[in-house]
C-alpha cells in the first residue's frame, strides 16, 4: 500500500505520518507545487497529529541537540518540508535543524555515442524549477544549515 511496507527496517508507528488524499489510490492526484505541500499542514488536524508525534519522540530524548530533516526539493515535499521546519524553527528555536534539500538526477539514458535525455514536460520542468526555487529558499531561512543534495550537478534542472 505504501512505500514503508517495502522497507525491511521495521519502523515505529510514530514514525510514519501517511498522506492518505496522495496515496496511489487516493482523491487528489500528484502532490507535484509547493503550495500544495504547503496548504496540507494548514488543517489544524494535521498540526496536531504532527506535533503528538514530535512530542513522542523528543520526551524521550536526554539531551535534544537539533533536528536533521530530509526533504524532496521537486515536487510539493518542498512545502510540506517548509512547513515542518517552520515548526520546528517555531517549537525549538534553541535547536540546530540541519536540512538535506533532496533531488533527483534527469532521466537519461546512456548509449555508447553519449547520453540521450528523455524528454519532459515543459510544464512539470517548470514545476520542477518553482519547487526547487521555492523549497531552497523556505527550508533555508528556517534551518540552522540547509545541503541541497543531488546526484547531478543542477539539482535536477535542465
Amino acid at each position: 500500500q505504501v512505500w514503508s511496507d517495502y522497507l525491511s527496517v521495521r519502523l515505529h508507528p510514530k514514525s510514519i505520518y501517511v498522506i492518505r488524499q496522495y496515496m496511489h489510490d487516493g482523491d487528489c492526484g500528484c502532490l507535484e507545487a509547493f503550495g500544495q505541500g504547503e496548504s496540507l499542514l494548514q488543517d489544524p488536524g494535521c498540526i496536531e497529529e504532527l506535533e503528538d508525534r514530535l512530542h513522542f519522540y523528543v520526551e524521550e530524548c536526554d539531551y535534544l541537540q537539533g533536528f536533521q530533516v530530509l526533504c524532496d526539493l521537486h515536487n510539493g515535499f518542498s512545502g510540506v518540508g517548509a512547513k515542518v521546519t517552520e515548526l520546528l524553527c517555531d517549537e525549538y528555536s534553541g535547536k540546530g535543524i540541519l536540512t538535506w534539500g533532496l533531488t533527483p538526477t534527469i532521466s537519461c539514458l546512456h548509449r555508447s555515442n553519449g547520453w540521450i535525455l528523455f524528454p519532459q514536460d515543459p510544464q512539470k520542468n517548470v514545476y520542477r524549477l518553482m519547487n526547487t526555487a521555492l523549497g531552497i529558499a523556505h527550508l533555508s531561512s528556517h534551518s540552522s544549515l540547509f545541503c541541497p543534495l543531488s546526484l547531478s550537478g543542477s539539482l535536477g534542472i535542465k
